[in-house]
């Protein structure tokens, strides 16, 4: 074959591949882009909008405009990936022959000659297979992409889209992860390094056996193609090189793990609820502020652990759950709903378990709705036997006391079961308007339902969760006016567009008085009640409650779960330590303790951790509603004290002699009609503990 016949076969196969690349370049249109690879991380920030709680991703990745990104960042990413990058027309003919030449040799597609626009594309647009069909594919559109965009807006596309190991997608992600810093602070060398990984971020991962002296020969590579490329100096390039930087310690990627999981968890079921769809949650890059405040949180997990700390046993199963509201807006400042949501995904602070005694605060709010009084004369003997043949004894660490007549702010103050149940009975239809009141109060009406209305209903045996009972508590300390809770504050989109802003919202539910006059008895609880460890910086009120179960026929029973629910002017909490559903064997019960003890020495680590002393706030004086229904309590006339007997003056007479005949006797005195008895201030009475109600004491 002559010469003239070789040239001619040559020019007809490029012009025939000329029209094959021409047809193919006008058949193959630009697809959509793969859409996890458009997704970026959505951030989810404390109160203040700038600490960080966590992220919801589907690919950690957030977007920056190229002039963010360090000249050094993008002539380290050219230096390793494709230096003829600001030349080539998005493919590298030779790069492409010798990938080729290799793939033939080895008998397998092994990839290679790709381009820094080959990779965008294949990333954004294409598949991960290695097949040839994909390879012409990749490299048409790399062509057409090359001529639609500029090289910047390649390159921007491309450091934004590549993956660097660990989880990190983009270049600010990267910078994040390994270096604690934004991408607009990357150094020469951290630059370069993040270069070299994203050839292989397996093989070149720092945080693996090996991985750094793998990376070393890559990285000395990349600074010498910096420094051909005129982007750093020859001097430059002899000091950075083989001069690895300073990687920060691996961070856990396990988003959810942790108390802060439980708060992620919950911000996300409210964006659900508020319309954001999974697509915009998992990769819109919202910046979500939420209502928890960084300094309170941090105190309400130091004080649970700082508990547990303190002689709690079998914390395996025991449960405990804090939350905090602010009364007036309903924001969620605090939550503690578990040790670590990657364990268990039961949120105690939004699970439902028995309250005890402090349900009796809707009691107390019902009684002065309905035309009673704090000053209202109740029953406090115990044990009191109902007409179902139920037997209600009032219980405390001592057994139980038996009381005689008492009112109600005293039958608050010492939390008296069987005062509660006069209550109760004294009110028409009294259960139906106890839970009234809780939901006045702000109990939500499906966990309302579910409790029967019997007259031990203020005793709190049926199911209620903390947060609904901080909810409600707030409603008193905002002077009766109730606001739903909620923990998202603001969301907007990665351009700082806002897409909601919580408006805040309250009614008058509960009367002022009927609050004031709450407030009022349950402060009696902390100054010298059954919650008198809960004593706070600032002005303070609450109520204890225990609830029992497992009765073995001995003079104990056994708690199941103990509370404390109270609050100062500028935060209402809940705190719940609940052991097994109630049904548990006997030895599988947590320490006996009751709400008096632990849950209110936890109310206090948390309210004084989270309260600023210098602006307590003050609650409204007590409006002492009068009764229209009822007996009002009158204590008892104090006994009349003995007149003193005249004293005898003495004489200078010589005492007489005693003479030898008795003496006249006297004239007996009437006796004293007696007194009433006096309520006692002690147990007067034991036995075994009943089967509802409150062990605060």
């Amino acid at each position: 074959m002559t010469l003239r016949w070789l040239i001619f076969l040559g020019v007809v196969g490029c012009l025939a591949l000329a029209l094959l690349f021409f047809i193919l370049y006008r058949s193959i249109s630009i697809p959509s882009a793969n859409a996890a690879f458009q997704t970026q991380t959505t951030r989810v920030y404390y109160s203040d909008g700038k600490t960080e709680i966590g992220e919801y991703v589907t690919q950690d990745r957030e977007s920056i405009d190229l002039d963010q990104i360090p000249a050094s960042m993008q002539a380290a990413a050219v230096a390793a990936e494709d230096r003829s990058f600001y030349s080539n027309r998005g493919i590298d003919i030779k790069g492409i022959i010798r990938a080729a030449r290799n793939n033939a040799t080895s008998g397998e597609i092994t990839g290679g000659g790709s381009t820094i626009t080959q990779q965008y594309v294949k990333i954004l647009y294409l598949t991960q297979e290695q097949s040839y069909k994909r390879k012409i594919k990749e490299a048409v559109l790399s062509v057409k992409i090359h001529n639609q965009l500029s090289k910047e807006e390649i390159l921007e596309g491309y450091l934004n889209t590549i993956y660097f190991g660990n989880g990190a997608y983009g270049v600010e992600v990267a910078a994040q992860e390994y270096f604690r810093q934004p991408a607009s602070k990357l150094t020469v060398p951290q630059s370069a390094a993040l270069a070299t990984i994203i050839n292989s971020p397996s093989y070149y991962d720092p945080y693996v056996d090996g991985g750094l002296d793998r990376m070393k020969a890559r990285y000395n590579y990349v600074i010498d193609g910096m420094a051909k490329a005129g982007a750093i100096t020859t001097a430059e390039a002899d000091e950075f090189r083989d001069n690895l930087p300073k990687f920060e310690k691996k961070r856990d990627n396990n988003r959810k793990g942790g108390t802060k999981g439980f708060l992620l968890d919950m911000v996300e079921k409210e964006l659900v609820g508020l319309e954001f769809t999974d697509s915009q949650i998992y990769g819109g890059g919202l910046r979500v502020v939420t209502t928890f405040d960084a300094k309170g949180q941090k105190s309400a997990v130091d004080a649970v652990n700082s508990m547990h700390a303190d002689g709690l046993q079998d914390l395996d199963a025991l449960h405990t759950a804090l939350v905090s509201i602010e009364p007036g807006s309903g924001a969620v400042r605090a939550l503690y709903g578990g040790p670590d949501f990657v364990k268990s995904q039961l949120n105690w602070a939004t699970r439902g378990t028995q309250p005890g005694s402090s349900f009796k605060a809707f009691a107390v709010a019902a009684a002065l709705e309905d035309g009673y009084s704090l000053k209202t004369q109740l029953d406090g003997r115990s044990p009191m036997t109902l007409d179902d043949g139920a037997v209600i004894e009032n219980q405390g660490d001592s057994g139980g006391a038996s009381y005689g007549t008492i009112p109600l702010e005293r039958a608050t103050e010492d939390s008296v079961n069987t005062a509660f149940v006069d209550l109760t009975l004294q009110m028409t239809n009294g259960a139906d308007k106890i839970k009234d009141a809780a939901v006045e109060a702000g109990i939500p009406k499906k966990t309302v339902a579910d409790i029967p209305a019997v007259a031990v209903t203020s005793l709190g045996f049926a199911p209620v969760a903390p947060i609904d009972m901080a909810n409600a508590y707030a409603t008193f300390a905002a002077d009766g006016k109730k606001s739903d809770w909620y923990t998202v504050e603001s969301v907007s989109d990665s351009n700082g567009e806002n897409l909601h802003q919580h408006k805040k919202a309250s009614e008058q539910s509960v009367p002022k008085d009927v609050a004031a006059d709450v407030t009022s008895a349950l402060q009696r609880v902390v100054t010298s009640g059954s919650g008198t460890l809960a004593r706070t910086v600032c002005p303070t009120v609450g109520k204890t409650g225990t609830a029992t179960a497992g009765d073995d026929g001995s003079e104990n029973q056994h708690v199941s779960s103990s509370w404390f629910v109270g609050y100062t002017p500028k935060l209402a909490t809940a705190v719940m330590y609940n052991r097994g559903d109630g049904n548990d064997a006997l030895d599988g019960y947590m320490p006996t303790f009751y709400g008096g003890q632990y849950p209110a020495r936890t109310f206090k680590a948390y309210m004084d951790g989270a309260l600023d002393s210098s602006n307590c706030g003050t609650f409204p004086p007590p409006a002492n509603i009068k009764a229209t229904k009822g007996t009002t309590y009158q204590p008892p006339k104090p006994k009349p004290k003995p007149k003193p007997k005249p004293t005898v003056e003495p004489t200078q007479e010589p005492t007489q002699e005693p003479t030898e005949e008795p003496t006249e006797p006297t004239e007996p005195t009437e006796p004293t009609e007696p007194t009433a008895p006096t309520s006692p201030t002690t147990p007067t009475a034991g036995g075994r503990t009943g089967l509802f109600g409150d062990r605060d004491r």
